[in-house]
């Protein structure tokens, strides 16, 4: 399957990756490299696809989440544990700037694939490693997912109401952070071969990322020995912040983060005597007196449809946002004016509409080039380009390792 060419000058053309990782932190990144025009190379075991592929609803057997997640990829079956296998991926190293991969640590080494094989074939390699607790420490050799780091990493725990329980997301939030925090991780190692003319290892645990993101928590307890509780929707920072049910039945997000704006909500409201007073006048002094603050935003909105409550929050100049489900994101007018979701070809299934690529940029744009491809469409392509002739590939499939 011969490979699009990348946008007009894409920003990371001529960069090629290697995605040997699943599920879904690791190989998540590699899709937003190449997004910008990286050449990535989706590695799978050639019995044992990437499990994405069966995760959540297919259609006509084919897994839909598996059409974003392998997007502008090429995918190819290597068995990395096989005699054939491991020197395939060796010399595919060699063309290679990046390897991202998630196996237990350990894993690449027990294969003779670690980072003294892969620096030696290729000195310039980045070897991104993204695992849940990292490369060492006692936690290392644990098996995990996104859902233990938004456990421990203090998401959960305040997540959720106040008498309930913690609360997990329901998608891949910590894999998502831990994706985005790995692209940076390899572009900043990519940044810095161009000074030292030699790779480096990146090991990222998908515990710290979304550890990093949740703000001064670790410095608060260190100074104050403070514990962020539970406020359901609720903020400690300010308010009126939370989610409001209106006259029809909808629901309305409001924030004030703002002391402007939180001024500007109480005159919208009716209630301009609650400005005057001493606690409104910083964010965690009204945070204090959510409950009276709720009570007046609560009840206002709560006479109006949500159509009125928008055009009236947008009138005063304060920020409101409906609460939408996916079929309203999909309809919403500035999701498509920044074509925030795209419409891309398909064989298997034809047009798909899906989320675009992450920014903007004026001069390089991204671009999505093609959905997610079966597993090992590209195998016999990318390896002949490698050099191996035919009878090179029957012998390696004659022995399992494609």
């Amino acid at each position: 399957m011969t490979q699009p060419s990348p946008t007009p000058h894409a920003p990371l053309d001529g960069l090629r990756v290697l995605d040997l990782a699943t599920l879904f932190a690791g190989p998540l990144a590699a899709t937003l490299l190449g997004d910008f025009g990286a050449e990535v190379i989706k590695v799978e075991h050639p019995r044992r696809p990437d499990p994405s592929r069966g995760h959540g609803p297919a259609k006509d057997g084919i897994g839909l989440w598996w059409k974003v997640l392998g997007r502008n990829k090429r995918t190819i079956t290597l068995d990395l544990s096989a005699p054939g296998g491991r020197d395939t991926l060796l010399r595919l190293a060699a063309t290679a700037d990046v390897v991202i991969e998630n196996f237990r640590p350990g894993t690449l080494e027990r294969w003779g694939l670690g980072w003294p094989e892969l620096s030696t074939a290729n000195p310039r390699l980045v070897l991104a490693r993204v695992t849940a607790f990292g490369q060492h420490g006692p936690y290392s050799h644990r098996p995990g997912f996104g859902t233990l780091a938004e456990a421990m990493s203090g998401f959960a725990a305040i997540t959720g109401e106040p008498d309930g329980p913690p609360t997990l997301p329901p998608f891949g939030l910590a894999d998502s952070i831990a994706a985005l925090a790995t692209a940076y991780a390899v572009m900043t190692a990519l940044a810095a071969r161009h000074t030292t003319e030699r790779g480096q290892l990146v090991d990222l645990a998908i515990i710290e990322p979304i550890l990093a993101v949740l703000g001064p928590q670790p410095l608060w307890y260190d100074q104050l020995g403070y514990v962020q509780p539970r406020t359901g929707n609720r903020s400690r920072n300010n308010a009126p912040r939370n989610t409001y049910r209106t006259a029809d039945g909808q629901w309305v997000a409001v924030s004030t983060s703002a002391q402007s704006i939180a001024e500007r909500v109480m005159r919208l409201v009716g209630r301009p005597e609650l400005i005057d007073e001493p606690w409104f006048t910083t964010g965690t002094g009204r945070a204090e007196h959510s409950d009276v603050l709720d009570e007046a935003v609560g009840h206002w909105i709560g006479r109006r449809t949500r159509a009125e409550a928008l055009a009236a929050f947008d009138k005063a100049e304060a920020a409101i946002a409906p609460v939408y489900d996916i079929r309203d994101v999909m309809d919403d007018p500035q999701f498509r004016a920044l074509e925030s979701i795209t419409e891309v070809p398909d064989p298997d299934l034809g047009p798909l509409r899906m989320q675009n690529v992450l920014f903007r940029l004026s001069e390089t744009p991204g671009a999505i080039r093609w959905a997610g491809r079966a597993h090992g469409s590209d195998t016999e392509e990318v390896l002949t380009e490698l050099g191996l002739t035919a009878a090179d590939i029957t012998a390696l499939r004659t022995q399992g390792a494609v």
